[in-house]
């Protein structure tokens, strides 16, 4: 089975240069927690609700004029939506990450596959099981 049978599709992306609440707003409009951030033909970064609340909110930042890439997270997982879902499988559990942004064979945003794409359209339940127990797998604390 390829990603593309169980991704979701029609991402958007967002400018660099957006600012944080025009992220929200865009993130509250289309119901989804992340967004690729684009700049001169290419991903560049990611920004999550997560990484509006812990990097900008939690540090006193106004997010009108805060810009995504001042707390984007700047590596961005992907997979191509030919690649086989154990694949991709794969690269979330090795890097404990939720979800990954799916490229076309012209390195162009077409979707997100995560785990809960997994979990209702890949019709392997072990296989959503491994990603999850993968994932969750507590961190060693920082001293």
């Amino acid at each position: 089975m390829q990603v593309r049978e169980i991704m979701t599709r029609d991402v958007e992306t967002i400018g660099h240069n957006a600012t944080l609440t025009e992220a929200a707003r865009m993130m509250k409009r289309l119901d989804i927690g992340a967004l690729p951030i684009w700049q001169e033909g290419g991903v560049v970064g990611m920004v999550t609700d997560r990484d509006i609340a812990l990097r900008s909110a939690a540090e006193g930042k106004d997010p009108s004029s805060t810009f995504v890439h001042e707390v984007m997270t700047p590596h961005v997982y992907t997979c191509y939506e030919d690649d086989d879902i154990h694949e991709a499988a794969e690269m979330m559990e090795e890097q404990s990450i939720h979800r990954l942004l799916v490229l076309n064979t012209d390195d162009e945003p077409v979707g997100f596959v995560s785990l809960g794409d997994f979990a209702v359209k890949s019709r392997d339940e072990r296989l959503a099981w491994e990603i999850l127990e993968k994932i969750s797998e507590p961190a060693c604390p920082h001293r």
